[in-house]
């Protein structure tokens, strides 16, 4: 018996163990050991201090490793950030850092207000606005400067699923598992001023086509249909599968759609007719997500693939770089980059341990975030195709991502110490919305990450996670 354990401790660890023994029916071994403690008068008593003293123990004992795992990883990530720091001062000012990539750091702000999931997130294209969309029916606007609500969006009569707004942000599209898509007048206080019919199922995803005049939308009534904004007119009707389209996301001139599918594939099909480009077969369940890589994301595939710079997949004169890769995301747990020519799969990108669903771009096009059920953010370096840093939101189930890359401040609002104005200043921002199916009031994790001395102005509201 260990030295440092008094007779008071003995005994209670003895009839601990004795309890344990009980319990689990070793009755021979608890006879024994009971004669060979010393503790002959002893009963079994629910009543007891140490009744199942042994098994609390333990699993306190496993949830506290647990914990220090997870701290370790924190702390080595923090040293790693503190280390990239002091190599490049530079990295401090938020406005000379384009690289900027989030850190393990708890977000900056948590916005809470649904009263169900949040199933989409998007940032105005000029101004610190964020909207989300949920299973509540409604959308809420959020100042992501400040951390406030500015107003709620209602109008649809079941889950929003989806919602974006147009380039110049005069407008917001949403899409609803009530048939309909509705538009939404920014500057009129979001009101409804159009609304599309003809959709026979829930509508995934809803998005503006370059120029802002056309909407496009995927739906569980396996279609992908062309709106026309002026209208409100379907000019056109696309079956590109034979099941649930979970997304259609336009290429960056519009002429293709690369959509994701229950039936396990992902597609690049022409807009003006529908026309297949390439199929992506190779995930072993729904395709939740599917995106092109954009032009500055090439060199940095390319690498990863064994191609060389320059000589990728689009090189006709009908496909260029922003054609060349399609990125999906899938509940089989894995990230895939593909050949958008020949629909080969380059590289598996695993790690997450839970579905995929949210894809998104670094700016500089050397990094890719994805979200998922695990509850994690991960950022991935393309070229090498690693995982190099794992973000712990804290919540449950990850629905969406979105990067924003707006200016803010300036003028007086911006001055310095010294009186001198800072003038605006470049912010990177991410969001992401969660479902939480044990919380009445999911969370839209909203992670700010700017340097302590910008925030000066700014909310210091933290998580409640």
């Amino acid at each position: 018996m260990p030295i440092d354990l008094t007779d008071r401790q003995q005994n209670d660890l003895h009839r601990a163990m004795l309890d344990y023994l009980h319990s689990a029916g070793y009755h021979r071994t608890f006879e024994q050991f009971k004669e060979e403690c010393a503790q002959a008068d002893y009963e079994p008593d629910a009543g007891s201090k140490t009744k199942d003293l042994l098994v609390k123990k333990w699993t306190s004992v496993i949830r506290l490793q647990k914990k220090i795992v997870d701290l370790e990883s924190r702390l080595a990530q923090a040293l790693q950030d503190s280390a990239n720091v002091v190599a490049n001062p530079a990295s401090l000012n938020q406005r000379s850092n384009p690289d900027w990539l989030p850190t393990v750091t708890p977000p900056k702000l948590v916005l809470t207000g649904h009263r169900a999931n949040v199933n989409a997130v998007t940032f105005h294209p000029l101004y610190s606005v964020l909207v989300s969309a949920s299973d509540d029916s409604t959308m809420k606007v959020w100042d992501w400067d400040t951390g406030e609500l500015e107003r709620t969006v209602q109008g649809h009569t079941r889950r929003v699923s989806d919602c974006e707004y147009d380039s110049k942000g005069k407008f917001l599209v949403s899409g609803s598992h009530d048939l309909f898509i509705k538009l939404w007048d920014v500057d009129n206080e979001y009101k409804n001023i159009a609304t599309f019919r003809g959709h026979d199922h829930s509508i995934s995803t809803v998005r503006f086509l370059p120029g802002d005049d056309r909407i496009v939308s995927a739906s569980r009534d396996q279609t992908v249909r062309i709106w026309e904004v002026a209208t409100t007119h379907c000019i056109r009707v696309l079956k590109p599968h034979e099941d649930w389209i979970r997304t259609a996301i336009p290429s960056l001139d519009g002429r293709l759609l690369v959509t994701s599918c229950m039936d396990h594939t992902a597609r690049v099909i022409e807009t003006a007719n529908g026309n297949l480009k390439a199929e992506f077969r190779g995930h072993d369940n729904v395709v939740e997500n599917a995106i092109f890589a954009p032009r500055n994301a090439v060199p940095a595939i390319s690498e990863l693939a064994g191609l060389k710079t320059g000589a990728t997949p689009a090189t006709s004169t009908t496909e260029d770089a922003s054609v060349a890769f399609v990125v999906t995301a899938s509940r089989d747990q894995k990230i895939k980059i593909w050949d958008a020519r020949t629909g080969q799969c380059l590289h598996t990108m695993v790690g997450h341990d839970g579905w995929v669903h949210g894809l998104v771009f670094h700016p500089n096009g050397r990094y890719l975030l994805s979200a998922a059920d695990d509850g994690s953010i991960r950022i991935w370096e393309i070229k090498t195709g690693r995982c190099i840093r794992k973000v712990d939101t804290g919540e449950r189930f990850m629905s969406s991502l979105a990067w924003g890359r707006q200016t803010v401040g300036g003028g007086a609002a911006g001055a310095a110490k010294d009186g001198q104005s800072e003038g605006p200043r470049r912010v990177n921002v991410i969001a992401s919305g969660c479902w939480d199916y044990t919380d009445p009031y999911p969370p839209i994790g909203l992670p700010v990450y700017i340097p302590e001395e910008q925030f000066k102005g700014h909310s210091d509201r933290v998580p409640h996670h």
